[in-house]
């Protein structure tokens, strides 16, 4: 008797804490209609793995969301069933407007209302960062999706407003992913580690040189995730090195000039 209860306590303990996501950002170069039909296939057979993948400088033309359905469509000839979302082009004021996007299995996540990009600070923030809220089983998380402007434009100007964004959506589980062009490090993500925010990434470089230097191959630590450690726990995280499938570091740079990275969340 005591092992059959022991045995239910376990089962309702599993359907009760939910499932472990897998959740991929990558910043995929200038993604749009340029894209050949073999690399629209390695970038799917490169985030296939995964459940939720957030992607980063999507042409904000049309060949932006072109180049996102043909992925969609690649994985699901593929792979398990996948959904996507695009946004609309962000507002770009400097001149460097472009979307994101979302893609998910669905039968890992369910996406919960519309998608946003945040009018928040949208004077402050040149591309503003694009909202999504997903579902695994009873369990809530917002993904919020990023990139900063460059690291000589001085990212940190507009990423010190991020501090505000856990008191103006107080009900999300937040989880900032994208390429900051920032480390870590920064001073400027301070106020959300008072807040019990954490990156998932520490000292990890995910940008790729033009030559690898003494087998050194990735140049700077701009990628990451920032999530709640009070109410997410980090299961596996790392990155993908895709680039060693390429002769070269400029074959692989025709791909992106970062590299995916990810973390598996409970």
């Amino acid at each position: 008797m005591k092992k059959y209860i022991f045995l239910i306590l376990c089962f309702i303990s599993v359907n009760c804490l939910g499932q472990n996501i897998s959740i991929c950002s990558w910043n995929l170069k200038d993604f749009g209609k340029s894209k050949s039909n073999s690399e629209i296939q390695f970038i799917a057979k490169t985030i296939m793995i995964f459940d939720v993948v957030a992607l980063q400088e999507v042409v904000a033309g049309p060949g932006g969301p072109q180049a996102v359905a043909r992925l969609a469509d690649e994985l699901n000839r593929m792979d398990s069933k996948w959904d996507y979302v695009i946004s609309n082009p962000t507002s770009g004021f400097t001149g460097s407007a472009e979307r994101y996007a979302f893609l998910w299995k669905t039968s890992k996540v369910k996406k919960i209302g519309e998608s946003w990009l945040s009018l928040h600070y949208a004077q402050e923030i040149d591309r503003e960062p694009f909202f999504c809220r997903f579902k695994s089983k009873d369990k809530i998380f917002t993904i919020v999706n990023y990139h900063s402007i460059t690291k000589a434009k001085h990212p940190e100007s507009e990423i010190k407003y991020f501090k505000f964004f856990p008191g103006l959506y107080s009900n999300d589980n937040l989880i900032f992913c994208g390429d900051f062009n920032l480390p870590q490090s920064h001073t400027v993500f301070n106020p959300l580690r008072k807040m019990g925010y954490r990156s998932v990434l520490v000292g990890q470089k995910t940008t790729l040189r033009q030559k690898c230097i003494q087998q050194g191959c990735l140049a700077s630590e701009f990628d990451n995730f920032y999530y709640n450690s009070s109410f997410i726990s980090i299961v596996r995280s790392g990155l993908v090195e895709f680039y060693r499938s390429f002769p070269s570091l400029r074959a692989a740079r025709l791909i992106s000039d970062h590299i995916p990275i990810f973390a598996e969340i409970k």
